[in-house]
């Protein structure tokens, strides 16, 4: 089973995204639950890293895949999945990536 890379900035978006979620839905339990959801793709993403969709538009090699109200974002390095980043979708997308 092909294992999926995780840049640094992913392991802090992810606690960010879990306190948010706990915060505001009061349950630790669905914050949980979430964070499975979308560690869970990493895997999915690093079988069949071709599933995303191209965002050559944000930089160049980059993918996207949804998960509930969140975005994946990755690139195929070396027959291999890098996790590079992962944001609400209600973000402005030109903004994360021109940090």
């Amino acid at each position: 089973m092909a294992l999926p890379r995780i840049a640094p900035e992913v392991e802090a978006e992810l606690a960010d995204i879990w306190y948010y979620i706990a915060r505001e839905s009061g349950s630790i339990e669905t914050a949980d639950r979430i964070i499975d959801s979308i560690t869970q793709r990493f895997f999915l993403l690093a079988q069949s890293p071709h599933i995303g969709r191209r965002r050559d538009s944000l930089r160049p090699g980059l993918r996207s895949f949804p998960v509930a109200d969140y975005i994946v974002f990755y690139r195929i390095e070396n027959n291999a999945v890098l996790i590079l980043h992962v944001v609400h979708g209600s973000r402005n997308l030109q903004a994360v990536f021109a940090e």
